[in-house]
């Protein structure tokens, strides 16, 4: 991360412009599997978030009328922006995905994921491995562009691969080539999963290459104050959220008002924090069986009570509750006026650490190491 200049002058933060969509505040809510379904959305939105991208999507499944993947493209009534992201590795399963969501579904903006670092996801050659492939990875793109038409297709990637093997560049090129409205950068490789600093350096340089490609820098953005600092120092034209807002829907508010040059708004109390959780538990029984509601929305309970003493305190009796209103009464029952625990803000929440290694077909590290994909002198590039 850039070290923290308090003598950089501010300059207007401008909205992010993807296609005929203006993002204001031009922050992204990034897709998170298993997070960002329909009711987090909407709670989002309820909260003045500005563009929050679906759970990551299978194009293969949903092109072949998958009833489960069907289920998961569910929009709420008035939904600002219908924005799905898809992952595949073939171009023709891309096609068909976008027509149907754009004829089927209406949605409003593509984004195409190339930067899960999951093994369950690069083994097979998607995700972060994509970027690797030489041919198939500008046809992704070309045919995304293609069956989108007017609707703006972004990308997410990560820096590459781990430091021998950086990508990033090569990705913006082609991304401008191919019509591409914004590349969003985590600014971490996939080696790094969700470890060690976020590099912004890298993302300054990419801003520097993007030749009129928006950049939408991602990574160790905890607070308003960190997004400010991001986008002032390195100029991107936005930046993604996602750990982040675990727990707290209404950071983007915050950001919004450091934006604007207004004052924070207050940290919610342990009160306003179990009002809001009962509200995604109402939004959460108004799109899903009971029991599966229940089930998705526990998880999110840790985030929203972390660094309470009184939260904490309560957590494993919320854990227990197998029904939607026990849940309901004992969140309802947390009505204590504690201050939000502000040494909470500043640090990592959800997923961390590392895995040994990203996991590749033996067919792409063979190459790698063979020198057939020309990947690795981009590493010596500078950024």
């Amino acid at each position: 991360m850039l070290a923290f200049n308090p003598l950089v002058q501010p300059y207007p933060i401008q909205p992010l412009q993807l296609g005929e969509l203006r993002v204001w505040p031009p922050v992204v809510v990034a897709p998170m599997a298993g997070i960002t379904d329909i009711a987090f959305r909407q709670l989002c939105y309820e909260h003045g978030n500005s563009l929050c991208v679906s759970e990551m999507i299978s194009a293969n499944l949903l092109a072949e009328n998958n009833a489960e993947t069907r289920r998961m493209v569910q929009f709420f009534p008035g939904e600002p922006v219908r924005s799905v992201q898809l992952y595949t590795t073939r171009p023709e399963m891309l096609a068909k995905a976008i027509h149907i969501l754009r004829e089927e579904y209406g949605v409003q903006h593509i984004d195409l994921n190339f930067g899960c670092p999951m093994p369950k996801i690069t083994r097979k050659g998607g995700g972060a491995a994509l970027p690797l492939h030489r041919s198939r990875f500008p046809v992704l793109l070309e045919a995304a562009v293609q069956a989108a038409g007017s609707i703006p297709v972004t990308v997410k990637i990560r820096l590459g691969l781990d430091d021998q093997f950086l990508y990033y560049h090569q990705v913006l090129a082609l991304a401008k080539e191919y019509g591409i409205a914004a590349v969003t950068l985590h600014a971490r490789t996939a080696a790094q999963f969700y470890s060690g600093a976020a590099r912004w350096e890298h993302l300054r340089r990419a801003v520097e290459l993007a030749g009129g490609v928006s950049v939408i820098g991602n990574g160790d953005v905890w607070t308003a104050e960190h997004a400010r600092q991001l986008l002032f120092q390195t100029g991107c034209q936005g930046l993604a959220i996602g750990r982040a807002i675990l727990g707290r829907p209404f950071l983007v508010q915050h950001m919004q008002a450091l934006f604007q040059g207004r004052c924070l708004p207050p940290y919610p109390t342990l009160a306003e924090i179990a009002t809001i959780a009962r509200r995604h538990l109402e939004l959460m029984i108004a799109y899903f069986p009971e029991i599966v509601a229940v089930r998705r929305f526990r998880k999110h309970l840790k985030w929203y009570f972390q660094g309470f003493r009184q939260g904490e305190r309560r957590l494993p009796e919320l854990l227990r509750q197998d029904s939607a209103i026990a849940l309901d009464a004992c969140l309802k029952a947390m009505n204590d006026p504690e201050p939000y625990p502000l040494a909470e803000i500043w640090g990592p929440r959800g997923k961390s650490g590392s895995s040994p290694r990203v996991v590749l077909p033996e067919s792409y590290r063979q190459q790698l190491l063979s020198g057939i994909f020309p990947i690795a002198e981009l590493a010596a590039s500078g950024g």
